[in-house]
């Protein structure tokens, strides 16, 4: 972090991130809680706000551009209400969005209940894509390739990612740097990818458990040289994050000050990977600024985003 603000700044701002996955409507109904239902053993919330946000990749996208880069964004959204807001959001956002329509899709919603700031009750309305809209989706990825730094594949398991090896292949055929957020234990279709940022658990269900960090690192070179990765960056809660590639092991501890919602902190930290990557900084040191930016969104309510002053404060 040897760079000046100034120097910093200027870097992100030239710099361009294409994010493609599963975006969401995130909406916060935000409430007091007085008493209990007469009519069932639940808390009674009399709703005073509501709150609307980007999720999932939209929320990645977001991070991005509020740090200053240029953000692009494709997803498959249905032609609905929700669509129409995340379009809104997107573009007060300053996020170049590329959301194709399908009528036959609902736009995936989260609803969250908050009452005395915590979550007591999240609804989620969803379906599936269908392929001819994400075969249109993959054409527009190919077409935007050429004038992107860093891509940034965001999997939320609700099949926006169907060709995503294509995506894969595609984007390192071009010589650009493919970093995926995955779902699920089924790996081999981000074979080939710069980068995979899993949480602890989500390692763990592919490779398997370890009690000791020789173990775990042992385990991340089998994984990497398995689906053919560069690295792996493993984000470990209260234990800070790892990078895992052929030559070292980089480690990061936690630098949360305080832990208020843990709600879309991985899409800040694969925002902040790339968006540093794209800006030229080295992958270790990219590490240090998602460690950093991860820090100060767990403080935040919800899906939320970090601001260059906060990133670049005390530097």
């Amino acid at each position: 972090m040897a760079l000046t603000k100034d120097t910093l700044r200027q870097r992100l701002q030239k710099a361009n991130v294409l994010v493609v996955g599963d975006v969401m409507l995130d909406r916060y109904w935000f409430g007091e809680v007085n008493r209990i239902s007469p009519e069932a053993p639940v808390p009674v919330v009399k709703v005073e706000s509501v709150e609307e946000r980007p999720g999932g990749a939209a929320n990645v996208a977001r991070n991005i551009a509020a740090l200053g880069a240029s953000a692009g964004l494709l997803s498959v959204v249905g032609d609905d209400e929700p669509a129409m807001a995340l379009d809104r959001l997107l573009a007060a956002d300053g996020v170049d969005a590329g959301l194709l329509r399908d009528k036959q899709l609902v736009t995936t919603v989260k609803l969250r209940v908050i009452g005395r700031q915590q979550q007591l009750l999240r609804i989620d309305f969803e379906t599936q894509p269908s392929h001819e809209v994400l075969a249109a989706k993959l054409a527009d990825f190919e077409a935007r390739l050429p004038n992107v730094d860093v891509v940034i594949l965001s999997d939320y398991g609700k099949g926006g990612l169907a060709h995503i090896h294509k995506m894969i292949a595609l984007a390192r055929a071009a010589g650009k740097p493919v970093l995926v957020d995955p779902k699920g234990s089924d790996w081999s279709r981000y074979a080939g990818a710069t980068l995979i940022t899993p949480n602890r658990s989500e390692f763990k269900d592919v490779a398997g458990g370890w009690s000791s960090d020789a173990e775990l690192a042992e385990k991340a070179r089998q994984v990497r040289e398995k689906f053919n990765l560069d690295a792996l960056l493993v984000t470990r809660s209260e234990e800070g994050m790892t990078l895992f590639d052929a030559s070292h092991t980089f480690h990061q501890p936690t630098l949360a000050r305080e832990v208020f919602d843990v709600t879309g902190a991985g899409d800040t930290v694969i925002a902040t990977l790339g968006l540093m990557l794209a800006a030229g900084e080295s992958l270790d040191a990219a590490v240090e600024w998602a460690n950093r930016a991860a820090g100060i969104v767990v403080g935040k309510l919800g899906t939320a985003v970090v601001h260059p002053d906060e990133l670049l404060a005390d530097i």
